[in-house]
């Protein structure tokens, strides 16, 4: 009698592949999201800077007004 051979051949299981796709959607999600959020953190770092920028210029004109109205005073 021939002797028969079983080769087993790997087989994609339904649930595994859902599971795999389900892990690779998860994983552009977190991409995604880490992307928005240093996009989000530059922004707030140019938003502060100009920011700090307005307040420095608003005590500069308020220091050169005070310094001129003592230059004005006292000739």
């Amino acid at each position: 009698m021939p002797e028969i051979r079983r080769t087993s051949e790997p087989f994609a299981c339904a649930p595994a592949l859902r599971l795999e796709a389900h892990e690779r959607v998860s994983r552009l999600h977190v991409e995604a999201m880490k992307a928005q959020h240093e996009r989000l953190e530059n922004m707030l770092e140019r938003l502060e800077r100009r920011l700090w920028l307005a307040v420095y210029g608003v005590a500069g004109v308020i220091l050169a007004e005070a310094f001129q109205g003592l230059m004005h005073a006292a000739p």
